[in-house]
This record gives structure tokens, sequence and C-alpha cells, in this order.
């Protein structure tokens, strides 16, 4: 099987933009290390706030860290895969050595497995 592999790194490009608009709504990037993302602080006022406002200030603040996690983790998905294409290795299953099946690269482009190894 050929891999049309230009195909999939604009559908990896485009999802990366993606996850990096989501990621900017949620957050902002880290000072210190610009590959890393941080969520935005609890805007409240800890010393005049309301206790339940600031509760739910702060479980906000959770929920948002929470996404952010979920789309930090895809975003390093996406990024090894484009790193796997400039490498000539992308759809190779990193356990196995087999192909990806072109199914399931179609379904999640930033596949790292064949359905086989999937775990």
């Amino acid at each position: 099987m050929t891999i049309d592999t230009e195909k999939f790194k604009k559908r990896l490009e485009e999802e990366k933009q993606k996850i990096e608009n989501s990621l900017s709504k949620l957050g902002r990037k880290n000072p210190d290390n610009p590959e890393d993302w941080e969520p935005n602080p609890p805007m409240s006022d800890v010393l005049s706030a309301d206790p339940s406002d600031l509760a739910d200030s702060f479980e906000e603040f959770e929920n948002r860290a929470a996404l952010e996690s979920q789309l930090v983790d895809q975003l390093n998905n996406v990024k090894e895969a484009l790193i796997r294409i400039k490498k000539g290795k992308y759809g190779i299953c990193e356990r196995g050595g087999e192909e990806i099946e072109k199914d399931r690269l179609e379904a999640y482009p930033a596949a790292k497995t064949c359905m086989k190894h999937t775990s």
C-alpha cells in the first residue's frame, strides 16, 4: 500500500491549527517554554470574592485545565505524526513494524499503531 503522505500532512497541519486555536481560548503558551501550554488562571480576587463565586471560579479553572491537558496530548500526537512524515516513517506501526491500515489512518491520521497493536 502506498500512503499519500502529502494528503495526511495537510490534514495533520489543519488539525494542529484547530487544536492550537482551541488551546488559545483555554489558556496561553508558557512564557518559559513556548512549546508548552498552561490554562488561564481564575480571574477572581481571592480576598474580596464571595466564597461560592470563588469555588465556581476554581471549578471552572479545573475544567479548563483538564480540557487543556487533553488538547495538549492531541497536539503532541499530531506533532509526532508530522515528524514521522518527515522521517519517512509515517504509516508504520511503532510496535510491530507493519503498515498501519489505510482506514485507520483515514479515521485517525495521528495513529502510531496498526489495529492489531491498538491497546
